[in-house]
């Protein structure tokens, strides 16, 4: 039997509602959310409308339900979790609830999820507004002393579990938290999104991979808090081009390793992509106490202007830098390429490769970079430590890989 496809449309308060206007009539095919007791007036909790609406669509014998909310109307929803199997598409704009204490007795590391879901198309003109500030306000990484500060935070969106799925042409700001999170996915394509918080905001990363296959990350403006990509264990075949990074802390392969973990990363592409004012452009971050690898990465085709590490490898991270003791254990970081780089650094070390005294870095390769100071008449230089590889027309210039 043919699987149907679901469509959710979530047109909330969209300055151009004709986008969806055809799929406005009703017929066999649609479920309206209102005809499940939502209401749109931008108070009342409406989760447990949404999923009866979603349950309803997705249990349907039609061949393509329609799951509708009406635009131009606002709909608050509480932590919410779409579960499958269901074939998707999604476009508007939903608010967040702006106390935390909504997530009291909850998850308190979600708010919009989706899983298990397969051929999920998120896409639309509105904005995903997590109205992340009171969290912001009570983070333990910027207020250690509060009394009852936490750690975790709610993810604006959470794509679980979803195969052949993707997100487009959503607007989404002030995460409480990591905006998107992509967690054990296979083909998954992520392509004009827009994301916005302030630099300041603790941990708000733009796009979190986890254990995820064949991720696709292009056309995308990205300002946070936190990395504007990051990846993370157990995943491999991430492609990411055409990126606006900043503020931010770049786009980063990690942290891995952390708690002796076995970390299995490989097949990386990062192009095409412009970091301004960020902490760091293209970075590689692994803990002494873990094991695995890190392979077959290729960074090339990047700008940086005034960003603090334009390039940067860091096998001894740590909580507190410089206070994790040398193990002889160690991520093993290989055949990773850096070429066609341009721009400025805002610090005097430019290419930074901190790589492990136990297992060193292998098969490095620097071709074609330029990179100066973003102050004027200053002077940049490149850092290695047992970094083992081969350089070609790299300024700052001097012997810094480890050649042999």
């Amino acid at each position: 039997m043919p699987r149907k496809t679901l469509a959710l449309l979530l047109i909330l308060s969209l300055t151009n509602a004709s986008i969806s206007c055809a799929r406005l009539i009703s017929n066999a095919n649609s479920f309206n959310v209102l005809d499940y007791g939502a209401t749109a007036d931008g108070i009342t909790d409406n989760s447990k409308a949404f999923l009866n609406a979603w349950n309803h669509a997705c249990s349907s014998s039609a061949r393509s339900p329609e799951l509708i909310i009406p635009p131009n109307k606002i709909f608050l929803l509480n932590p919410v979790m779409f579960s499958g199997p269901c074939n998707s598409e999604i476009s508007g704009k939903l608010v967040a609830p702006n106390s935390p204490s909504i997530w009291s007795g909850q998850d308190a590391s979600q708010w919009l999820a989706f899983k298990y879901v397969s051929g999920l198309y998120v896409d639309g003109l509105g904005t995903i507004d997590g109205q992340g500030k009171e969290w912001w306000d009570q983070s333990c990484r910027h207020h250690p002393n509060l009394q009852g500060c936490t750690k975790l935070a709610p993810t604006a969106m959470k794509f679980i579990s979803c195969n052949k799925s993707s997100i487009s042409n959503i607007n989404f700001v002030n995460s409480s938290q990591t905006h998107i999170l992509v967690r054990g996915c296979n083909d998954f394509k992520v392509d004009h999104v827009f994301i916005q918080s302030p630099g300041y905001s603790p941990n708000t990363d733009g796009i979190h991979i986890q254990s995820s296959q064949s991720v696709t990350i292009t056309n995308s403006n990205i300002s946070s808090g936190d990395d504007c990509i990051s990846i993370g264990d157990h995943s491999s075949y991430v492609n990411i081009s055409d990126i606006h990074c900043g503020p931010g802390h770049g786009i980063s392969i990690g942290s891995l390793g952390k708690s002796g973990n076995f970390a299995q990363v490989e097949n990386i592409n990062v192009r095409n992509s412009f970091f301004s004012g960020t902490t760091n452009g293209a970075r590689i971050k692994t803990w002494q106490v873990g094991t695995g690898y890190v392979r077959d990465v290729r960074f090339e085709n990047l700008e940086f202007d005034s960003v603090d590490n334009p390039i940067i490898i860091d096998q001894n991270y740590c909580d507190v830098r410089g206070t994790c003791k040398e193990m002889p254990t160690g991520v093993h970081i290989s055949n990773v390429v850096y070429e066609n780089m341009t721009g400025t650094s805002s610090t005097d070390i430019a290419i930074n490769l901190n790589c492990s005294n136990s297992v060193p870095c292998t098969d490095i390769t620097l071709q074609h970079i330029q990179l100066t100071s973003a102050t004027p008449k200053g002077k940049v230089t490149a850092y290695c430590k047992n970094a083992h590889g081969q350089q070609y027309g790299i300024e700052p210039d001097g012997p810094c890989l480890i050649t042999s």
